[in-house]
């Protein structure tokens, strides 16, 4: 009786390690997507000002050099 109480003890650490890994990759993971998408999201003067641009239809006639 003694043994199987041990097993289920080991089987239970044993899960509990593969949880804890998962977990640790999982949070890894989602920080490295977090610093993906923070990145993308730094926007320049220029960019804003095209960006309106567009919405509102006012430079739609103009070339990239023109100002």
């Amino acid at each position: 009786m003694t043994d199987d109480v041990k097993n289920e003890h080991t089987a239970k650490s044993a899960r509990n390690e593969r949880l804890k890994s998962a977990l640790r990759d999982n949070l890894k993971r989602r920080k490295l997507q977090a610093r993906g998408r923070a990145g993308m999201a730094i926007v320049t003067p220029d960019d804003d000002v095209r960006a309106r641009d567009d919405a509102s239809g006012v430079g739609s006639n103009r070339r990239d050099g023109d100002h």
